[in-house]
């Protein structure tokens, strides 16, 4: 059981990573005060692949999310 403990913290510790790196990836909710003075200048095919970044990364972000919980209570069980 040392060794299926183990192998789940290993996997725990990568999934936590990853799912650092993609959250940090994503860009905020809000623009901040750029938007409000009307500096968003991108054009809508830019923001049509900016958004299906983001709504991958956001699939992304969810898969790694139960991943991560799953491997959490697994390591729960065995350990």
């Amino acid at each position: 059981m040392e060794v299926v403990a183990t192998i789940i913290k290993i996997a725990l510790v990568i999934v936590s990573l990853l799912l650092i790196v993609i959250v940090l990836m994503q860009k905020s909710k809000s623009s901040g005060m750029g938007a409000a003075f009307g500096s968003e200048t991108a054009s809508f095919t830019s923001k049509g692949r900016a958004a299906s970044k983001e709504a991958k990364l956001q699939k992304l972000t969810i898969i790694f999310a139960i991943v991560l919980g799953v491997l959490a209570i697994a390591l729960t069980v065995v350990g």
